[in-house]
């Protein structure tokens, strides 16, 4: 089954991913650094990307970036615009996740906090599954 990498940057939600994804039987690695997501993206054995907005210590060329950024430069790519891309952020403004989803091109949008992990799960497996 392919993987799936989360660009999140706050270690208690990083710690909250690893416990899940783990717990469902599903591989899943955790990258801050742009470069090294795109090195990831470049095996070929990425199902989903899960991207956090607000990412304070993120750099891409050196250069510091955010979760907007990043998932547009990835849906715009024609080698990576096929991965599944999920925003997963704290803000749950509807206005604001439509303009977001209409920016970065993302397949979906979950607002944190998590509330139903079963689901947030079976989400995330449909993806990596399609």
């Amino acid at each position: 089954m392919k993987e799936i990498i989360i660009i999140e940057d706050d270690p208690f939600s990083q710690d909250f991913y690893k416990f899940i994804f783990t717990k469902a039987g599903l591989e899943s690695t955790i990258i801050e650094d742009g470069d090294k997501l795109f090195e990831r993206l470049n095996d070929g054995n990425v199902g989903v990307i899960l991207m956090d907005l607000s990412l304070r210590n993120t750099y891409l060329k050196g250069i510091k970036t955010d979760g907007v950024e990043l998932a547009s430069k990835i849906k715009k790519s024609e080698l990576y615009s096929s991965i599944p891309l999920i925003i997963v952020s704290a803000h749950s403004n509807l206005n604001y996740e439509v303009k977001v989803l209409k920016e970065t091109q993302a397949d979906d949008y979950i607002t944190k906090p998590i509330l139903d992990f079963n689901q947030f799960v079976k989400k995330i497996k449909n993806y990596i599954l399609n």
